[in-house]
């Protein structure tokens, strides 16, 4: 899983400040497109997150993690927020336009 993982992480590292992908999205941009689940544990164990910006990557609802390893899903949105994200009365991120588009 490492060289699998190390695709992931180069692919999370291509979102700009302010823009959002989702987890099929970066298993995508990592070469298979079947992998969304194991984006979600990559970015789970990410080993470096000031390097690899995992608040970045949202399910495809426009959704944060309820899991989100570093600090729980309020910091995922302050972190966004942060960022120049807005969120939707529902608390989603507008994909249309957040969407990293790589």
């Amino acid at each position: 899983m490492g060289k699998t993982f190390d695709l992931i992480y180069e692919a999370v590292k291509k979102i700009p400040k302010g823009k959002v992908a989702t987890y099929g999205q970066i298993a995508l941009m990592a070469g298979n497109p079947r992998l969304s689940r194991v984006v979600g544990y990559a970015l789970h164990v990410n080993p470096n997150p000031n390097e690899i910006p995992c608040h970045r990557v949202v399910n495809r609802f426009g959704e944060v993690s309820s899991a989100f390893a570093f600090g729980g899903e309020n910091m995922q949105k302050q972190l966004l927020i942060s960022e120049g994200v807005k969120f939707t009365k529902d608390g989603k991120v507008d994909l249309e336009k957040y969407r990293y588009k790589a």
